[in-house]
């Protein structure tokens, strides 16, 4: 008895490990769609204030959001061949209107402005021509360009135009070189998964959704799918997302931002188990 109490006990601190590692190994991506996120939120709350203040809005030739010292900015640019800042919306993490900066002085691009409007114009011109990118009634495609470090890359997610629905897939990810080339471009994931919240029955709950990655997508839960989540869930007040792969199990936390990643196998090992002396129990009745 006690052999059998070790090694169930070595068996559940060895699972607990592997999940421990599979958790850490994913928190580069947990990072970087919190990175979206906060670029998004920008863009949300950037156009609101913008248009509420600035009086030409047929200047206006497109905007893009970024973070810098922790604080996220969306910078709005004028329609001319060579444009410039006509407005610039600064926020701080509560994304909170009175705490919002909005500046209406016209500027050239920073240096680093003006590789994200680049990158940003590259991929608008690239999508027009490209049949990789695939376009749906009721959706539009957000752009972001995000440098870090040497790294320079675009997202494009799609955004709905309906309520009551959250869009994750029919994303894609480009990445460039340091002359704003393209190098790569992929779509993350292979379709577009539409998920109705609004039902219209006051009393029904739905705490939580989920979706499936095929092995091109890969195993992880992705940036895209972490920067929707984040901006979404709250109106369809889910408690939680699954992403089910063929190796793991992603179970993102809604209400915490947190991520916690499990081997499938372990899931079908425990669900033999309980099956298990229920059969016993049938094979003995007979």
């Amino acid at each position: 008895m006690q052999r059998l109490l070790f090694f169930y006990f070595l068996f559940f601190s060895l699972n607990v490990l592997a999940q421990t590692d599979l958790t850490k190994l994913a928190q580069p991506i947990v990072a970087e769609g919190k990175l979206l996120y906060r670029t998004e939120m920008a863009s949300w709350y950037g156009t609101d204030l913008f248009f509420a203040n600035y009086k030409q809005p047929k200047n206006l030739g497109g905007y893009f959001s970024y973070v810098e010292n922790e604080l996220a900015k969306c910078v709005f640019y004028s329609l001319s061949e060579s444009p410039k800042v006509i407005g610039t919306a600064i926020f701080d993490s509560t994304y909170l209107l009175a705490n919002a900066k909005l500046d209406l002085v016209e500027r050239d691009f920073s240096p680093l402005e003006n590789n994200l409007y680049i990158l940003r114009k590259q991929t608008i011109d690239l999508v027009k021509s490209d049949s990789l990118f695939k376009f749906y009634q009721n959706t539009n495609f957000n752009f972001i360009p995000i440098i870090t470090g040497n790294e320079k890359k675009v997202y494009i997610l799609t955004g709905t135009q309906q309520q009551g629905v959250v869009i994750l897939g029919n994303d894609y990810l480009l990445t460039f070189d340091s002359d704003n080339q393209l190098i790569t471009k992929k779509a993350i994931h292979q379709n577009i998964i539409p998920i109705e919240f609004a039902n219209g029955e006051a009393d029904v709950e739905i705490v939580g959704s989920l979706h499936n990655h095929s092995p091109e997508t890969g195993d992880f839960i992705t940036a895209t799918d972490i920067c929707t989540l984040m901006l979404y869930a709250k109106f369809a007040k889910w408690k939680s997302h699954n992403v089910i792969s063929e190796k793991y199990l992603n179970i993102w936390d809604c209400e915490k931002n947190s991520l916690v990643v499990v081997p499938v196998a372990l899931f079908d090992k425990i669900d033999k188990e309980e099956k298990s002396p229920k059969e016993k129990k049938e094979k003995k009745k007979k």
